[in-house]
């Protein structure tokens, strides 16, 4: 038997030792824990110095001591969100208790008041932070967030049960459209007027950010989320890689009673209205239907000692393309070609009156809690997405086998360890394991594309490919067909308070051996008609003719891409307590970078492009990119209540967050390495570099706000924010005889110079009524500008440059793509006589820009997609254009029936876009040759056509008159979001117990 003093020195050096190889093996996810902090005081308001605080755990062995200091100030750290028994104690007076509710992230205010005396009294403290309706004030910290409960979680109406619609609850943040197609259903939000590909995301304080092309990487379901924290400014300094947002999400985890939750949803066919955008008259109507069933099931495995939660969510959807009597005239007129021997290699084509395309989802997570002994406590957590969805990328106007089957796998496997070393010291280790696996296999593989005028339409998002082999690279996609992202994360963080500072350090450690994909490389035939089917029928020599005058021989390639990522942060931070009511939080973090630019084991030394340039004595790339060491962060942060005012709290701070994702931009330069050098470009050849003077993106953020508690019921919260963007992404599109030498191939430069900046201020008004009427509603002013062509985003690979000899000419410089100057969300519960509940989620914003181009080469650069167009001989801006505001109105009618004491049956009704309202977004056609324009006027368009032979036009007298709103691209790389829906309704019903 080992002793117990001998049990727990074994116990702190193990987290010793495991601590020193964080550091010396030793970018992050922040963590989940909270802490208690308030002042201890008699009933004359003297200080109270040398009381015993202690924090208990509601259903579970999880204890916490602190004891006040000279001026009667405590802190209890490491404390996971759940509900507790605070108790403090001190000679000569009476015992107190209050029952308090920390949340994830949080850092709560309790002030308590001891009486003389020796009489045992409970308190009862208000629910801080039980939901949307009732945030917990915090008066020490500087950071602005939002909390969402798991009863918001399973109350408030989720039009898609993700992410995005969980987030964009949060004040100065804003739903975007998923940017990835690689990950099915996982959606995005922007902070700052953002693409959303530059926030960090982490679970259980495991990371879990996509590094290739930035945002959400693994799903889970709502069910298997204890607390969802959105914060959109002043982070501490032990948060990382990111310079727009932040998200922290903890699982739920047992107790000593056992308890759960199912539930079952249901849209079917019949519920759901056309989506006009996509699928508008007289097509057939699109079928839609989807199935989600939840379980959730945890409790003791052994009181006061193990515990374990598992929660499980499975999607079955089915969605189907139907195809319209076009679409069916002109694939029977190829079918017929094709019977009538003129394509080659394809005798039948078979033409379907539409196509099903299932999605199926699997989400599961489980974990294990321990209480080794007071000192020490552990959790393990694993979880898997894994989904596939059949003739995926299939559009209106294109056949079957222009689709895929597509299949994502996504696991992680978390343990984490807390270890007190005293009162006043406490060790956290976050060890993670995780990995994600994309394949698309396409439906055909004949090495042969035919491209028709029919199939590139309006509503056209996969690609322009007609019938056969899509290797889905057009104007907007790039399509992995294999993507693979493994990682090992290795995290300390240090925690400790005394006199008037709490301390805060740690490292975190994230090694990326794989982090790798695959671009289509096959050989294929495309070839390009000028006309469809239905004339080449009657003119079958034409076809022929067109066939070999159309044909382009694409050769198999390399098109892979592989890194070996290392990344390190290193933090410390202060919580000062300067005075009872004026905290400052001090922190310095530095973030690093190993291996960023080396790919296939090579670095851009090996890049043909890099070795022909410089062959050429071109000085575009005169050096090769390397990893940034610059990267230090300092934050400050204030948080001050006037007076001894408990209800009042002005917050603010000013710092820098770098961020280096967004590897996506670089992916053909990545590519460009896969072989040894084998010998300089040619001048019709494309090349990729990075330019030589790279710096890690950062964001310099300024916040300041006031939050107030009015009353019991009402609560205020005003905030301003601004963030200037700095070294973000920028893409240089140089060509071979125009802007470079005859001699030297066309280059596509990748550089750090962009600039943007957002400003916004953001006012929330809280109020609970007696719990039959709550709302959390919060309107946004703000602007957001960058530099770009003719898509600008904030952080973003996407942005261009109009004409590379005059980077930041003047009209380069405007909103950006999500630049929304108003938005309001309104989420509220009504509780009805008969008990039942009303709760909406509802959202308004104004119209969102874009920009429209013209295949004209306007600044004779020898490009036509950086060139905007001309209306009336005036050459219109960046992001010039507005689409439509966005309304969309969801609404959920429920009602609890009670089953004896513990169990209850809540059936429910859902509709989504209640009003059915048309919400295309800034989803307007781009392009001025997709418009109703005479040919001869892409240069400067004056007229707009009435009839399809253009023998009828009317002048353009207003830049309205150009704005035609295009296919619903949210449909396309997951559910919309700033693409609305059309009405749906959803029935279901959860059992919890």
């Amino acid at each position: 038997m080992i002793s117990t003093p001998s049990k727990l020195f074994l116990e702190g050096l193990v987290s010793f030792w495991i601590f020193l190889l964080c550091v010396i093996t030793t970018a992050t996810a922040q963590t989940p824990q909270g802490a208690l902090v308030g002042t201890v005081s008699d009933t004359n308001g003297a200080r109270v110095a040398g009381a015993t605080v202690s924090a208990q755990a509601i259903g579970s062995s999880l204890k916490r001591e602190a004891v006040t200091n000279a001026q009667g100030e405590y802190r209890v750290e490491g404390l996971p969100p759940d509900d507790y028994r605070l108790t403090v104690s001190a000679p000569n007076f009476s015992p107190i208790a209050y029952l308090v509710k920390l949340t994830v992230n949080s850092s709560l205010t309790v002030p308590v008041v001891l009486k003389p005396g020796a009489v045992t009294a409970t308190v009862q403290v208000p629910d801080n932070g039980a939901s949307l309706y009732s945030q917990p004030l915090e008066t020490t910290s500087s950071v602005e967030k939002t909390l969402i409960s798991k009863q918001d979680l399973a109350n408030v109406p989720l039009a898609h049960r993700s992410f995005a619609n969980i987030a964009y609850l949060a004040p100065m943040t804003q739903p975007v459209e998923p940017s990835d197609p690689t990950k099915a259903r996982i959606t995005a939000v922007a902070f700052g007027g953002s693409s959303g590909l530059n926030l960090d995301l982490s679970v259980d304080g495991g990371d879990n950010n996509d590094d290739y092309i930035g945002g959400f990487l693994q799903n889970y379901s709502p069910d298997a989320m204890q607390e969802f924290v959105v914060r959109t400014s002043q982070f501490d300094a032990d948060t990382g890689r990111t310079n727009g947002g932040s998200v922290i999400i903890s699982t739920r985890r047992g107790g000593n009673d056992w308890h759960g939750d199912f539930g079952y949803y249901l849209r079917a066919r019949a519920f759901n209205a056309r989506n006009k955008l996509d699928n508008p008259e007289p097509n057939p109507k699109q079928p839609f239907s989807r199935q989600n069933g939840i379980g959730a099931f945890g409790g003791p495995i052994k009181k006061e000692r193990l515990w374990f939660f598992s929660s499980l969510e499975y999607v079955h959807e089915n969605a189907s393309v139907a195809y319209s009597a076009l679409s069916l005239t002109e694939f029977r007129a190829l079918a017929q070609l094709a019977s009538m021997g003129l394509i080659p290699g394809v005798t039948s084509i078979e033409v379907p009156t539409s196509v099903p395309v299932p999605f199926r989802d699997v989400l599961f997570s489980s974990r294990v809690d321990w209480f080794q002994s007071p000192r020490s406590q552990w959790f393990l957590r694993g979880s898997f997405d894994r989904n596939h969805t059949r003739n995926d990328l299939i559009q209106q106007s294109t056949l079957p086998s222009t689709g895929a089957f597509t299949r994502s796998n996504y696991y992680s496997l978390l343990i984490d360890n807390q270890f007190q070393f005293n009162s006043k010291w406490l060790g956290t280790l976050t060890l993670q394991a995780s990995n994600f696996h994309h394949t698309k296999n396409r439906n055909s593989h004949i090495g042969l594309a035919l491209a028709f005028p029919f199939s590139s339409t309006a509503i056209t998002t996969s690609g322009f490919e007609t019938f056969g082999d899509n290797q889905f690279v057009t104007g907007i996609t790039a399509f992995p067909i294999r993507r693979d992202q493994r990682k090992y994360q290795f995290r300390y963080d240090v925690a400790g308070s005394g006199g008037k500072h709490a301390i805060k350090f740690g490292a975190n450690f994230i090694y990326e051996p794989v982090l790798s994909g695959r671009l289509a490389d096959d050989a294929e035939t495309l070839v390009e008609f000028p006309e469809d089917p239905t004339f080449y029928v009657v003119n079958p020599a034409d076809f022929t003719a067109d066939f070999a005058a159309g044909s382009q021989s694409i050769p198999a390639g390399n098109g892979t891409f592989s890194q070996n990522v290392k990344r390190l942060g290193l933090y410390v931070q202060d919580s000062w307590r300067v005075r009872p009511n004026f905290t400052l939080n001090l922190g310095l973090r530095y973030d690093t970078t190993f291996g960023l630019f080396r790919a296939s084991g090579r670095n851009q030394d090996q890049n043909p492009a890099v070795i022909t340039l410089n062959a050429l004595h071109i000085p575009l790339s005169p050096g090769i990119p390397h990893d940034y060491r610059r990267a230090f962060a300092p934050r400050l942060g204030f948080a001050y209540s006037p007076g001894r005012s408990t209800k009042t709290v002005i917050r603010g701070g000013v710092g820098l967050y770098f961020n280096d994702l967004n590897q996506n931009g670089w992916v053909d330069a990545f590519r460009a390495v896969n072989e040894p050098f084998s010998g300089l470009l040619a001048p019709d050849e494309q090349g990729a570099v990075i330019d030589p003077n790279y710096h890690t993106p950062y964001a310099l953020q300024f916040s300041l706000g006031v939050e107030r508690v009015l009353s019991p019921t009402w609560r205020l919260n005003i905030h301003y924010e601004h963030q200037q963007g700095v070294h973000q992404y920028r893409r240089y599109e140089y060509v071979s005889d125009f802007t470079l030498p005859a001699t030297a191939p066309s280059i596509s430069l990748f550089r750090t110079d962009n600039r943007s900046r957002y400003d916004g201020v953001a006012f929330l008004v809280q109020h609970s009524f007696s719990r039959h009427f709550e709302l959390s509603a919060h309107y946004t002013l703000s602007s957001a500008k960058t530099w770009g062509a003719t898509v600008g985003e904030l952080a973003d690979y996407v942005n261009g440059v109009s004409d590379v000899r005059k980077a930041f000419g003047p009209g380069d410089f405007g909103p950006s793509g999500e630049d929304v100057r108003h938005r309001f969300v309104l989420a509220g519960t009504l509780r009805l006589p008969g008990k039942v509940e009303l709760i909406t989620l509802s959202q308004f914003e104004s119209a969102r820009p874009f920009t429209l181009a013209t295949p004209v080469d306007l600044n004779d650069d020898g490009l036509d997609s950086n060139d905007r167009a001309v209306v009336n001989g005036v050459q219109t801006s960046l992001d010039q254009f507005r689409g439509t505001p966005y309304y969309q109105i969801d609404l959920r009618v429920s009602r609890d029936f009670r089953w004896g004491e513990r169990v209850t049956i809540k059936p429910f009704v859902e509709f989504f876009n209640l009003l059915n309202r048309t919400n295309p977004g800034n989803n307007f056609i781009p392009d001025l040759s997709a418009l109703p324009v005479p040919a001869g006027e892409l240069d400067n368009a004056m007229h707009i056509c009435l009839n399809p032979a253009c023998t009828l036009t009317r002048p353009i007298t207003s830049l309205r008159d150009l704005r035609v709103p295009a296919g619903a691209l949210g449909d396309f790389f997951g559910p919309g979001t700033t693409v609305g829906i059309p009405f749906a309704a959803q029935i279901g019903v959860r059992i919890r117990f």
